[in-house]
């Protein structure tokens, strides 16, 4: 691995902490004096929906799917010829399974959990088990600020995201496309968003997807960060690959997939199904197509290379029956990521899930409201990476400032309900009752002074003031005090520090790559 220089870093034996004073000193503090949290260990269990019989009839279903609709892999040669020669049987670009194949290729070489190293070592993740990392979101080409208000995205607005990322210790990861920045040529711009990663934060990141020698790019500028042989042993970056639902991998997918997996980096695979139009309308329908289409994929990279790293992924979600629009946030795809994750257990690799969805346009309660629900399925069904958990607007249309520091606070709350609850000598505060007694006041007795700063977690944006108190700083919502915070974080922004050999390198490549070929914008 190339060497970076780096200040020196908190261990990161702190990564599960949640409240109390670091979160104060995260709500206060800016750039490099936050708190590093390389992801959280899970002390709560996941929540188990379905017992046995329903889930067996689930898997039959998926079984039922694969052998006898299948998916089509189309525009990729390489793909069928791997899936011939794995036993499938081939028809044209259909691709039909017996009951097992998939599993079991699944099963015998895809790991449990790897680690996601990041640019700067203390910030590695675990990606796996009881391990769980938020992500912002991705993929929006409309921004939105209270200042500024809707419009396309930027590589200015692309930047400004990654450095919130980097400086909010409740997001672990630097995330993908975090929104389009639509300035740049569409063939070049990977390269810039996959810099603005390395550059900007040290956290660990994705990279581009929609080619496959965009993919292969973004392989080769972490090749240059990271350095070659480790590179090969290692992942250290990611591609979030599509499904075209239902039943189909479009050629762009899957190259791509196979790039990253021929690469030894993680694939995370995800079916995008908005129940009755893209999956049916039922939920355990939409959750036997997801897994099927989510596991084809997970076996593709094994198939191209055993051992490299996946994540399978659960996009459920629902449509207005009566206008055709996506709807997000909503109970019945609650549902059904509980399900998944008991699904993806059993399967035994990593889960991508659901993050802070939600179909309103602005930053407001239906926002927030829908994307509790949305976040807490993908706590509870044991999600080990969270995608879109920070800044989704209008079904994914729009990155939000403002609601990217919404969503980072819900975030915070999120590391102290996952701690669960301690039940030591101190927890049960026996002291405590022995010294206040009947009818008095804990507020001042020596065990509250003791646990005062660590006791409760602190939201960064909600006001709990009196009503004159807030009448009196302006009446602000928590819109516009996240709006605050959001510009105050943006310059207290300091960068990461990087090798200045490495981060030539990192220019000199992009560079020749953008010379070499004419901008293309469609």
């Amino acid at each position: 691995m190339a060497e970076l220089e780096t200040v020196p870093q908190p261990a990161p034996a702190a990564r599960n902490r949640g409240g109390g004073r670091q979160s104060r000193q995260a709500q206060r503090g800016g750039g490099r004096a936050q708190p590093i949290i390389a992801g959280i260990d899970r002390q709560i269990p996941t929540y188990e929906l379905l017992g046995e019989e329903g889930l067996a009839r689930i898997e039959a279903a998926i079984d039922t799917i694969l052998k006898e609709v299948g998916i089509d892999f189309r525009g990729d040669a390489r793909a069928l010829e791997l899936w011939r020669d794995a036993g499938a049987d081939v028809q044209g670009e259909r691709v039909r399974f017996e009951p097992g194949l998939v599993r079991g290729i699944i099963t015998r070489t895809a790991p449990k959990q790897f680690t996601h190293h990041a640019r700067n070592p203390a910030r590695s993740v675990e990606i796996g088990r009881t391990h769980l990392v938020f992500s912002p979101a991705y993929g929006s080409p409309f921004v939105h600020d209270l200042e500024k208000g809707r419009r396309y995205g930027a590589i200015e607005d692309f930047r400004n995201f990654v450095k919130l990322a980097y400086m909010s210790p409740w997001l672990h990861h630097s995330g993908g496309t975090v929104c389009e920045p639509v300035d740049l040529p569409v063939n070049k711009r990977h390269l810039d968003m996959v810099y603005s990663h390395i550059k900007f934060s040290d956290k660990p990141f994705m990279g581009g997807v929609t080619a496959e020698e965009r993919a292969e790019d973004s392989i080769e500028l972490a090749r240059i960060a990271f350095g070659t042989d480790f590179v090969d042993k290692n992942c250290v970056i990611m591609g979030n690959i599509n499904a075209n639902s239902p039943l189909v991998y479009d050629g762009t997918m899957s190259r791509a997939l196979r790039a990253y997996a021929r690469a030894n980096q993680c694939a995370v695979v995800v079916p995008f199904i908005l129940g009755g139009a893209m999956g049916p309308v039922t939920n355990a329908g939409a959750i036997a197509q997801s897994m099927a289409e989510a596991m084809v994929g997970v076996a593709l990279t094994q198939l191209e290379r055993p051992g490299a790293p996946a994540i399978l992924g659960n996009f459920l979600s629902s449509t207005s029956l009566k206008s055709g629009s996506p709807t997000f946030g909503t109970p019945e795809p609650a549902l059904g990521s509980l399900v998944v994750g008991q699904l993806t257990r059993r399967l035994g690799v990593p889960l991508r899930c659901s993050g802070a969805f939600t179909a309103s346009k602005a930053a407001d309660a239906q926002a927030m409201q829908e994307s509790a629900v949305s976040m807490l399925a993908a706590i509870q069904c044991g999600a080990h990476f969270i995608l879109h958990s920070a800044g989704w607007l209008e079904g994914g249309l729009v990155m939000s400032y403002e609601k990217f520091v919404m969503d980072a606070d819900f975030c915070a709350a999120m590391h102290t309900y996952l701690r669960g609850l301690p039940v030591d000598d101190n927890a049960l505060a026996l002291d405590a009752f022995r010294e206040v007694g009947p009818g008095k006041h804990f507020f001042g007795c020596a065990h509250t002074l003791k646990n005062y700063e660590t006791a409760f977690w602190d939201s960064a944006i909600a006001d709990n003031n009196s009503f004159e108190q807030w009448r009196d700083a302006g009446e602000k919502t928590a819109t516009q005090r996240a709006h605050e915070k959001c510009r105050a974080m943006l310059r207290a922004y300091e960068a990461p520090p990087i090798d200045v050999a490495i981060d030539e390198a990192l220019q000199d490549f992009i560079a020749r790559k953008k010379a070499a070929v004419g901008d293309m914008w469609h």
